[in-house]
């Protein structure tokens, strides 16, 4: 065991979840800072007088922040110790939305809003890192899901929150509100977590070596490819949900909640069903989202289903958390290179599964057609899942 992790298991119980709650108050501010911008592009069109799809590719600025800096930091800062690295990392996000709601024109929040997503995905595999270090081996899944509930809970929580109070406000407030969030987290930091110093045996080196693992990739490809279905279908569930289903635009947001809440219960479970067994939940998991994908146009068309519907969708959120302990088992001497990385690949899932449902709906095969595609990358999510456990070590596979 390291001394990283002697030194977080000697900390009394009430210290670790003191602990393990602050991360997910972190990742509750980085959550509610990625999914809000959403519910307030009209708000910022209107503002700055821009069109849809200059202001959607805000989002993508931040998604090519998260895709970028996740690498790039866990590299840059092997060698600090992880609580400072937390903590600035926070300082980093907070400053990013701090400057979104000052900035004067659609370049600079261009500009901000990538800046705001490149401490995203490293945070994310640091805290997952620190969190499972916390506890025994057989409950790394549940002290992971707890760290990963934060950003569940900015879905249902978070994001409404943010975008009333853009609404009522200004959508500047939302991001003064998420900055807000990350000055208490890195309070919060500076008294829950232990100050460890970090291994004498990090470095970028031993970090980028992790780019030569084939389980690795193949992991990470598991993530980008089958993750993917579930925004496939998610990216476009407003229009789906009025069109197809019947349902009031006044209702979206309560309907949207359903999201938020399967995510939250399929967020507990992955947990759950990493310490039962690693490999086998992430087969399990792949299946699960390619079956609920797969049912969504059937179920689309009547409003009590798709609601449903939705809800068994957002549980598909269950496979972040085996894919990230799985990260960390099988790159040993480069763990935060590879447990952030886990955050890219969910990002570029998110732009791949938005850009193929758009293609299906544009070619005239339907709002609905998002859930075949879904099916689609979650089918190839289950192929590639087969190859890694192919070329696993047969220990590695029942562990």
């Amino acid at each position: 065991m390291t001394t990283a992790a002697n030194s977080y298991l000697s900390l009394s119980a009430r210290r670790r979840l003191a602990a393990q709650i602050t991360l997910a108050v972190g990742g509750f501010g980085i959550g509610t800072g990625e999914f809000a911008i959403m519910g307030l592009l009209p708000d910022i069109g209107n503002d700055l007088t821009l069109s849809a799809p200059q202001v959607g590719h805000l989002i993508s600025a931040y998604a090519l922040g998260v895709v970028l800096g996740a690498p790039l930091i866990a590299v840059l800062a092997a060698q600090l110790p992880r609580r400072l690295l937390l903590i600035l990392l926070m300082a980093a996000f907070a400053a990013g939305n701090f400057a979104s709601a000052l900035a004067p024109s659609y370049g600079s929040v261009m500009l901000f809003r990538f800046l705001s997503g490149l401490p995203h995905g490293a945070y994310f595999g640091v805290a997952a890192l620190v969190a499972a270090s916390m506890v025994e081996p057989a409950r790394r899944g549940q002290a992971v899901g707890r760290v990963m509930l934060g950003l569940t809970v900015a879905v249902l929580i978070g994001n409404p929150v943010a975008t009333w109070l853009g609404q009522v406000s200004s959508w500047r407030m939302a991001f003064v509100f998420v900055g807000l969030i990350g000055l208490l987290t890195m309070a919060l930091l500076r008294f829950t977590l232990p100050h460890v110093p970090a291994s004498r045996l990090n470095s970028p080196m031993r970090e980028l070596g992790a780019l030569k693992l084939e389980q690795v990739w193949l992991t990470l490809g598991i993530g980008a490819i089958g993750f993917g279905g579930l925004f496939s279908v998610v990216s476009y569930i407003a229009p789906t949900l009025i069109e197809v289903s019947g349902v009031s635009a006044a209702w979206i947001p309560f309907a949207l909640s359903f999201l938020g809440a399967g995510m939250v219960v399929g967020n507990i479970a992955g947990g759950w069903l990493a310490d039962r067994n690693l490999m086998r939940s992430i087969g399990i998991l792949l299946f699960w989202n390619m079956l609920m994908l797969a049912l969504f146009p059937f179920a689309a068309g009547n409003p009590v289903t798709a609601l449903i519907s939705v809800f068994l969708i957002g549980t598909g959120v269950s496979i972040g958390v085996p894919l990230q302990i799985r990260l960390m088992d099988v790159a040993p001497h480069a763990q935060t290179l590879a447990a952030s990385l886990n955050h890219s690949a969910f990002n570029m899932a998110n732009a791949l599964g938005a850009w193929l449902g758009g293609i299906a709906i544009a070619g005239g095969y339907g709002w609905t057609s998002t859930g075949w595609v879904g099916m689609g990358l979650a089918l190839g999510g289950l192929l590639i899942f087969g190859v890694a456990v192919q070329r696993a070590p047969r220990a590695a596979v029942q562990g």
